[in-house]
């Protein structure tokens, strides 16, 4: 691991900032900043950019600390090499990749389930009932699951915080950068290239995406928020490597 470059370090304490500031004095900033679906009164213009300096709520503490850790961590090596302002690009551009897909996906499911209810005769007043309270007349059951009338309600409702989309596009790029780099996961400490390791990790974050379920037995993770971050990370990397992006652009 690297010195603590000076981009890192401000993204560090500002993301800290956030925390502490909407877990004490502005608790009110959690829905003013963290993400919520597009179609919610709560969604504002400026949240795929401000979602990923919020995080889970005190106590969970673990959320923003492996979060600045990866950031620390992995993207030390990328700005010293890149530059501050190549760097910030780089991590922002992945930050809004995490949140289109993850509202993407969301929104496409529940337009789904949406669409359903309206050709099967269900009334605009009784689908709004559904996403604002998440009650039914459980005669609807015959042709929506329970299952993805929950979700609907779930997409609506829930918000997504965290830098964790912005640092999968930074692990992409370390990858690409340093792919012969030895990683590894904290419950299993074998030694993996960086070139092998990545892709592993994405392709898991995108199994459970689409199962909906976590390695750690519980839901309220944005795995597809996770793919977006590591797709966009990858796609600036292969066309800096193709153009050869010039580094001096950002002087």
């Amino acid at each position: 691991m690297m010195q603590m470059t000076a981009m890192i370090k401000q993204l560090i304490i500002l993301n800290v900032l956030f925390f502490i500031g909407s877990n004490t004095i502005a608790p009110i900033a959690y829905d003013y900043f963290a993400l919520h679906f597009p179609l919610n009164e709560g969604f504002r213009f400026w949240q795929p950019l401000t979602h990923m300096f919020m995080h889970a709520k005190a106590p969970m503490i673990m959320h923003i600390f492996f979060n600045m850790f990866g950031l620390l961590m992995f993207g030390s090596p990328l700005e010293h090499f890149w530059g501050a302002k190549k760097f910030l690009f780089f991590y922002i551009s992945c930050g809004f990749g995490a949140a289109l897909l993850h509202v993407g996906i969301d929104y496409y499911q529940f337009q789904q389930v949406y669409d359903l209810l309206i050709s099967n005769g269900v009334s605009a007043q009784e689908i709004q009932k559904i996403i604002e309270t998440g009650e039914y007349n459980t005669a609807i059951e015959q042709f929506v699951s329970k299952q993805n009338l929950t979700e609907m309600y779930r997409s609506y409702h829930t918000t997504a915080v965290g830098a964790s989309g912005a640092l999968y596009g930074i692990i992409v790029a370390f990858a690409f950068m340093f792919p012969n780099a030895e990683m590894m996961l904290l419950f299993l400490p074998i030694p993996i290239k960086a070139k092998y390791f990545v892709p592993f990790l994405v392709l898991g974050d995108l199994v459970m995406g689409i199962k909906g379920t976590s390695i750690f037995g519980g839901g309220g993770i944005a795995h597809f928020a996770h793919v977006g971050g590591a797709v966009t990370g990858f796609l600036i990397m292969w066309y800096w490597k193709k153009t050869q992006f010039n580094r001096h652009r950002w002087d």
